[in-house]
């Protein structure tokens, strides 16, 4: 009898038909058909929350993927915003250089033009015994640093820190616009001047080929010279 119901034992564990003839012979056959069903749909079931899982894990993925891009964003973006800053500084730096030398310059000019009327008006004195007084005149747009006239005569210059060719050339093109639009400044006899603390080789050439007075407070750079 043991040994019946061992064989009997082992064929309902590895022979699925004879267990189904059993389980129909004992009323379980569609239980046990059902319970196989429910065994392979919560298998599915177990499938598809595993690739639910993984799906969720890429999409972990992506987000701390997509954290570390927005991270170097935000680092790149305060590098840029720290090197915009340095450049406004920068700029403003250059704001205030470029003030102190427009300031400088304005002072220098400023001081040669008082100095040149001073100068050239003491040497037209006590040389050529004219005593003209001298002092800027705006004609249009143009600026004449000296000017100054008495009787027959006038006398039309510029004041500069360094002279060169361009400026040269600028006071004899002043005068010819005088000559066409105030012809009333222009006296029969000219004297042309330009104070300078440093003139150019090529600006003293082409000064004295237009008969250029050219002087500071050292002394004479060209000799003076009265134009008829």
């Amino acid at each position: 009898m043991d040994k019946l119901k061992e064989e009997f034992l082992k064929l309902l564990d590895r022979d699925l038909e004879f267990r189904y003839a059993v389980a129909g012979y004992l009323g379980l056959s569609e239980i046990l058909k059902r319970l196989d069903r429910l065994e392979e749909g919560q298998n599915k079931l177990w499938e598809g929350q595993k690739r639910i899982w993984e799906n969720i894990e890429k999409l972990w993925e992506e987000i701390r993927l997509l954290r570390e891009d927005q991270k170097r964003l935000w680092e790149n973006q305060n590098k840029l915003w720290e090197n915009q800053n340095r450049l406004w500084e920068e700029v403003r730096g250059l704001k205030v250089t470029q003030a102190r030398l427009v300031a400088t310059i304005d002072r220098l000019t400023i001081t040669i033009e008082e100095e040149s009327l001073d100068v050239v008006g003491r040497r037209l004195k006590d040389e050529l015994g004219l005593d003209i007084k001298l002092g800027r005149i705006f004609v249009d747009d143009k600026e004449i640093n000296i000017y100054g006239s008495s009787a027959d005569i006038c006398v039309i210059g510029e004041a500069t820190v360094r002279l060169g060719r361009r400026l040269v050339e600028e006071l004899e093109g002043k005068i010819k616009f005088l000559r066409e639009v105030k012809p009333e400044l222009i006296k029969p006899k000219i004297i042309k001047v330009i104070y300078t603390d440093y003139a150019t080789p090529e600006a003293i050439d082409l000064a004295k080929e237009y008969g250029i007075w050219i002087l500071n407070w050292k002394g004479d750079i060209t000799p003076s010279k009265i134009h008829s």
